[in-house]
Formats: structure tokens, sequence, C-alpha cells
């Protein structure tokens, strides 16, 4: 192996799959399972991230999740990757995770996105609203903020409400997206940043150009902080581990069509009758997917964040064994050389300025 890579920092991504031939419960269990297994491998955050109406993915309710995530942890940071703030009232996420910082202080992050992470009937379910107001992020953006700290303007007409526990317990904000737009926001409101590399590669560098250009120093950060999500399988050798992977291209050709069923078996995507099309899909995909054996897996994330010029990580990794899945996670940790996490060992904290350790003061800036 070369230099450790002691410059990368390194986290998880769990959408909970849930395998053919299984059920939600055992894929709950299993995250449980997995995060008490990688909390001490040196990974940094390990984040869950609401979906909705999707058979083989358990990852509905993060802020339940989270709570019981970081209940059967010490190390990582626990969040969400993230919550969907149009389906939610800015009330109800600031309560959630103003309980959830207020119970495992300085370990929350509340990864915001701004899609639905779901089909526009389910939104509307969610909401129970029959039309989206596209203005509205900004305006729950700032409201959640402002639950956080207390210190809506004096005409406002939430000024009455506090927020309980979530006023003075604040947990570390970022903003999550797949677009320029998302990208923009979360610079100029001086917030880290996360992109949706794993799905949206074309589409990465465009953003990271455009968080950095558009980053303003806030109480919070004084420079930019990124970190991109990478889809990865790590196995003994490129041949197992491209066996494994298979599952994942039939999930993502089946999602395509529209069929939303549950994560598939290596057994099941060797039967499947693959058509060019298919094939062609799935080569696409799989350029943007990090597969093989754990050199080869160190050798393509060091170069990806060399590339891009991120600090951190966020690697998710579907598999339809739990047991594959957890050796996973372990093969990349010790391809990367990497040192047993410390709850300090936040990557964030050398950036903060000074003041700014309370909710209170990291907030000050992101209503600006």
């Amino acid at each position: 192996m070369n230099q450790p890579a002691d410059h990368l920092a390194l986290s998880i991504l769990d959408l909970v799959p849930v395998p053919s031939g299984s059920n939600a419960r055992a894929a709950l269990k299993h995250s449980l399972e997995l995060a008490q297994h990688v909390d001490a491998l040196g990974y940094v955050r390990y984040w869950v991230a609401e979906h909705h109406n999707m058979a083989g993915i358990a990852s509905s309710s993060p802020a339940v999740l989270i709570g019981h995530l970081a209940g059967v942890t010490e190390n990582m940071r626990i969040g969400s990757g993230g919550v969907m703030l149009p389906n939610h009232s800015a009330l109800t996420v600031a309560e959630q995770f103003g309980m959830l910082e207020a119970l495992h202080p300085g370990r929350i992050d509340l990864g915001i996105g701004r899609a639905p992470g779901t089909d526009q009937l389910t939104a509307r379910a969610l909401r129970r609203e029959a039309h989206e107001r596209p203005d509205d992020f900004l305006d729950q953006f700032s409201d959640l903020v402002h639950y956080f700290q207390g210190d809506f303007p004096a005409d406002h007409p939430y000024r009455r409400i506090v927020a309980t526990p979530a006023q003075g317990n604040m947990p570390n904000l970022w903003l999550l997206g797949s677009s320029d737009y998302s990208a923009r926001m979360a610079g100029l409101l001086g917030l880290p940043f996360s992109f949706a590399h794993h799905f949206m590669a074309a589409n990465t560098a465009p953003a990271l150009a455009e968080y950095r250009r558009s980053f303003r120093p806030s109480v919070y950060l004084d420079q930019p902080y990124a970190t991109i999500g990478v889809a990865a399988v790590c196995a003994p050798t490129d041949e197992e581990a491209y066996w494994l992977a298979a599952p994942g291209g039939l999930a993502f050709v089946r999602l395509r069509q529209g069929q939303l069923g549950l994560f598939p078996s290596p057994e099941e995507a060797a039967a499947h009758p693959w058509s060019a099309a298919e094939r062609a899909a799935v080569e696409t995909r799989n350029a943007d997917t990090i597969i093989g054996s754990p050199v080869t897996v160190r050798r393509r994330l060091l170069e990806l964040a060399e590339r891009h010029g991120v600090q951190e990580l966020m690697i998710t990794t579907m598999l339809h064994s739990h047991h594959d899945r957890i050796r996973s996670y372990d093969l990349v940790a010790g391809a990367m050389e990497m040192v047993p996490a410390r709850g300090d060992r936040l990557p964030l904290s050398s950036t903060r300025r000074s003041g700014g350790g309370s909710g209170a003061s990291r907030g000050a800036a992101m209503t600006a």
C-alpha cells in the first residue's frame, strides 16, 4: 500500500436496503448492527436518508432511526443525508433534531434536502397539500434556524413559539443537493455542502465549483467544506466485487422502469434477461461506482477525492447480504488505513470560527 490517506475523511450513507427474501424489520436491525460494527473503524459520520413509497428502502423516518443509531454508537456523528424539508414543517424538524441533539450533544448532523425524495402523489400525502410553492424552501429553512436560535423578528407570526427542546440545541446543519442551485445556496449561507455524486456524477464538478465560487464565510465556516456521496462495493477480489455489485445495476434498471421492489440478489441479477439497452445503462452507472478489491477501491477513492478537491467521501454500499455489506466497509477501512474514530475527530472543527460552538451562534450567519 501507499502512504495512509490521512487527509481524507470517510463516512457512511446507509439507505437501509430491504433485500429480497427479507423485510423492513430485519433491514433496520441490520443497519443498527452495521453502525455498531463500524463505529470504531474511523468513519467520521453515519447518515441515513429519507425515502418514501419504496419497498426496497426502509429509511422513511430518519429522526426515529437516528435516535436508535446514536444510542448504539459512541464515536461517529449520526445524522440525516438528508431530511427532505418540503415534506415537513420547519417546527417539526426543529423539535425532532433539537431533541436528538439534546440527548446526544455534539454528535448530530442535520442534512437538509430540497427534493421530496419520492413521487408527487406521495409528496402530496406527506404534506397534504395539492400545490407546491417553489419559493417555500428558503422560507422553511429560515424558520428552522430561527426555531433553533429563538430569534424570530419581532413582527414574525411565529415569534411567540418556543421550540422545545430545539432552542439552544442546534445540530450541525448541512445542505444536500444534486444541482448548482443547492450548491449556490449552501455557499451563500456559509454551510457545509454534501453533493449526491452517486446518482448525479455529471453534475459533481460544476456544482462544487459553484459552491466554492458562491461561498461566503459565516459563523459556521471560515472556508468551504464539501463531501460527495459515492457508491462503492469492496470484496477480496475485483471479480467477487463485481458479482456482489450486479444487483445494484439491476435495482437501478428496475427503478428507471418504475419497478420499486426489494433489493435483488446476485443470483437474481445473473438470471435477469438483460437487454442491450439495460447493459449499456448499467455500464454507464458502473463507471461512477467504485467496485473492486481493497487495492482497487483505495486507488479510485483517492483519485475521486483528488479530482474534486473534497476533504470527505460519503460511501454508500447497497448489497443483498448483510455480511457482505459489513465486510465491504471493513475492507475499505483497512485499505484506507483508517484510525479508530474519536468523538472529537471532526474535520469541520478546524474551520469553525471562535465563538461558534453553540447552536445559537453557529446559526447567526445562516439567515443572512
